[in-house]
């Protein structure tokens, strides 16, 4: 199971709106991908509601996609709540994420991706290497909430392949 983040907390976003690019993309490539979006999650405490989310969704996911927003050179508090508050061994473990940037500014979140890869890999996720950093997103996201920018649908098309190809490659068995 595929599961995209949408990391932030914010109500309408670019980063809820190149979640659902991407779910959207992958649905064009056959795979169906659930949206966990953090926008009216209550992260400061572990409660049934939270508990559904993580035998629902969390649990079952074996691949995520973490879209995060640039906050203060990192990635938002939120996102880290998210890790902070589940049963981390049950649902991070040993299991693959691909991450892209997103930010109004130059960089795309490069250095909050990086911390974030960083996070992951002390929770024992493994992450892709081609860390996507989506740029000036004001100007590559339409007012609807598409991509209108070629070169970057192109980039998260190649990003989303490559992590395919990665992912199946993985539960290839080691003793052929």
């Amino acid at each position: 199971m595929v599961t995209i983040i949408s990391g932030t907390n914010r109500k309408h976003s670019n980063t809820s709106k190149i979640a659902r690019q991407y779910q959207l993309i992958l649905r064009d490539k056959g795979i169906e991908a659930a949206i966990l979006s953090l926008e009216d999650l209550d992260l400061l405490h572990y409660n049934t509601a939270f508990e559904t989310i993580e035998n629902e969704i969390l649990i079952p996911t074996t691949h995520f996609i973490i879209i995060s927003p640039e906050y203060n050179g990192s990635f938002p508090g939120v996102l880290k709540m998210l890790f902070d508050t589940s049963r981390s061994h049950e649902i991070w473990f040993h299991k693959k994420a691909l991450l892209t940037g997103v930010a109004t500014g130059r960089a795309g979140n490069l250095r909050g991706m990086d911390h974030l890869a960083d996070v992951l890999n002390y929770m024992k996720i493994t992450v892709h290497p081609n860390k996507l950093p989506i740029s000036s997103v004001n100007s590559v996201v339409s007012s609807d909430g598409e991509i209108i920018d070629n070169n970057t649908l192109k980039a998260i098309s190649q990003q989303l392949d490559e992590f395919i190809l990665w992912a199946s490659l993985q539960s290839l068995p080691l003793n052929k």
